[in-house]
């Protein structure tokens, strides 16, 4: 039986410094990862295309396309749905992003991921 890696929770933001349809990228513990907040919730990917394993944004915290309706990759416009990571459009159509556990309490937004 593998033994389950120790998790890191980490402060990254005030959640009252998202607001609806913004995203933003961090680097925690050497992880790159962002956030977006949509329809009221926040979620949050490993900032890797899964086509070439590529960071996303070419600007900083510019996840999100024009309508902020979807996540886009600037290397090959790839779309994915905010929700779930799914690719709907793109070289890289029905993978999906690699979620990272996030919550919210006392007005922080948090992530947790698995330390090395």
């Amino acid at each position: 039986m593998t033994p389950i890696p120790p998790q890191v929770t980490t402060p990254l933001i005030k959640s009252s410094k998202l607001k609806e349809g913004q995203s933003k990228g961090f680097i925690v513990g050497g992880t790159n990862l962002f956030i977006v907040r949509h329809q009221g919730k926040v979620v949050a990917y490993l900032n890797s295309c899964p086509h070439r394993k590529i960071p996303l944004q070419c600007l900083p915290n510019q996840f999100l396309d024009c309508d902020k309706q979807f996540i886009r990759c600037s290397n090959h416009a790839a779309l994915f749905t905010i929700e779930h990571g799914l690719c709907i459009s793109g070289p890289c159509n029905h993978q999906t992003l690699t979620r990272v556990n996030v919550e919210e309490s006392d007005d922080q937004i948090y992530c947790t991921i698995p330390s090395a």
